[in-house]
C-alpha cells in the first residue's frame, strides 16, 4: 500500500496569496481534493490523507507531524504562486537523495503535459514542509494568482482538473500504481464529499491529546484541529 499525504497549503485564517478575485487557500483545496478523488477512485494499492479537508487553520508543524506519524510514503504540498510571474514550478528540499529528485522530475513533467503553463523549472528550497517531513516531499506552485493570464485559467474548473490529473499521472508513474478494474464513478465533476465525525472539543490541549491517543489505539485515524 502506497501512502500519499496531500497538503493543500494555507487555509482558515491564512488565505495564502490573493489576486484577481481568487484566494490561494481555496484553489489549493480544490486541486488537492481532485487529486485525492482520482487516486482513491481510479487506482488500487493507494491510501490518501489530507492535511485539511475544509477551510481549516492547520499549522505547518501539524501538517508535517501528521504525515510523519502516519508514516506516509510521499508528501505532496499544493500551492498557487504570486509575485508577478507566470507558470508552473516545483520544489524539493535543498539536500535530497537522487530518488527524490527523480520523483520531482516525473511529477513535474506530467503536470506540464496537462496544462498550458510556462515551465519555471525544478527547484530546491528550505521550506518547512520539505525540511521536516521524513518521507520524500514535493511542493508545487501551480500558476500565479496575481497574473491575469494564469488567474483566468485557475478560475476554470476543467483547468483545475487538468492540474490534478497531471499530479496524479506523475504519482501513478512514480509509484507504479495500477488502475482499478472497475473505477468508482466521479461525483459529476464535483470535489469529493467529506464526512467528518467529531468526538470531542476541549479548551485544554492535553485533554484533546489524551482522547486522540485513545482513539488511535482503537484504530481510528485522528487529527487535532485548532478552531
Amino acid at each position: 500500500m502506497v501512502k500519499i499525504f496531500i497538503d493543500p497549503g494555507h487555509g482558515g485564517t491564512d488565505p495564502g496569496a490573493v489576486g484577481n478575485g481568487l484566494l490561494e487557500k481555496n484553489l489549493n483545496l480544490k486541486i488537492a481534493r481532485k487529486i485525492s478523488q482520482m487516486l482513491v477512485n481510479e487506482y488500487e494499492g493507494v491510501s490518501v490523507r489530507m492535511s485539511r479537508t475544509g477551510d481549516q487553520t492547520v499549522s505547518l508543524s501539524e501538517r508535517t507531524n501528521n504525515a510523519n506519524s502516519w508514516n506516509a510514503d510521499f508528501y505532496l504540498s499544493i500551492h498557487i504562486n504570486a509575485g508577478g510571474g507566470t507558470g508552473f514550478e516545483s520544489y524539493v528540499y535543498t539536500t535530497v537523495p537522487t530518488r527524490t529528485k527523480n520523483l520531482q522530475k516525473v511529477i513535474h513533467e506530467e503536470v506540464l503535459k496537462q496544462v498550458d503553463f510556462r515551465n519555471r523549472g525544478m527547484k530546491q528550497a528550505n521550506f518547512h514542509v520539505l525540511r521536516e517531513t521524513k518521507m520524500d516531499a514535493l511542493l508545487t506552485e501551480n500558476g500565479f494568482i496575481d497574473r491575469s493570464k494564469d488567474a483566468n485559467l485557475l478560475k476554470n474548473d476543467t483547468f483545475l482538473e487538468k492540474i490534478a490529473r497531471g499530479h496524479v499521472n506523475g504519482l501513478v508513474k512514480a509509484f507504479q500504481l495500477k488502475k482499478k478494474q472497475t473505477p468508482l464513478p466521479p461525483s459529476d465533476g464535483e470535489a469529493p464529499q467529506w464526512y467528518k465525525v467529531q468526538i470531542g472539543a476541549f479548551r485544554i490541549k492535553k485533554n484533546a491529546e489524551a482522547l486522540a491517543e485513545r482513539a488511535k489505539k482503537a484504530g481510528f485515524d485522528v487529527f487535532i484541529v485548532k478552531e
